[in-house]
């Protein structure tokens, strides 16, 4: 995961907008040839992924009329995108090269994380793969706005 996200510190946290109307962005871009269980599992680890590493995009929790406490959920929103593979990797390395300078958090899934069950043989699979030799299954941008759009251009809701 890339972390640039100095600007989350500053952002003014706007639970009552619409999220398109928002300067902030949160996607995820999934393969769209992935069967719905790994889409929905890189969906998942993406997420939480992401949460842990920028809690303030975490709304506050919320009380129901019985009375039962609902955690918060992103007051960001965030979309889920379908593409091809190859439109994957693209903006996934476009996200990663220019993260910092464009104010990027990026988070990706790379295929070898769902090809095994114990997360150190994942971690030794990255260590011995590397750049052009990976594939991913999804990547989540979090980010400005513009940022955001201009990377997934006009790509489909996952469906």
């Amino acid at each position: 995961m890339t972390m640039t996200a100095d600007w989350i510190d500053t952002l003014e946290r706007r639970t009552d907008l619409p999220t398109r109307r928002l300067p902030v962005k949160w996607v995820i871009v999934i393969d769209h040839d992935l069967p719905r269980g790994l889409q929905a599992n890189a969906a998942a680890c993406l997420a939480a992924s992401v949460g842990n590493a920028v809690p303030a995009i975490l709304g506050s929790a919320g009380t129901d009329a019985s009375g039962h406490t609902h955690v918060g959920l992103p007051w960001t929103g965030c979309t889920v995108l379908a593409a091809p593979a190859d439109a994957v990797r693209r903006i996934r390395n476009e996200a990663a090269a220019e993260a910092r300078e464009a104010g990027l958090v990026v988070a990706d899934m790379a295929a070898i994380a769902q090809r095994t069950n114990v997360y150190d043989e994942y971690l030794a699979g990255l260590a011995r793969a590397g750049g052009e030799e990976l594939s991913y299954y999804a990547v989540s941008l979090l980010g400005p706005r513009q940022a955001v759009e201009r990377l997934t251009g006009k790509l489909p809701l996952l469906r």
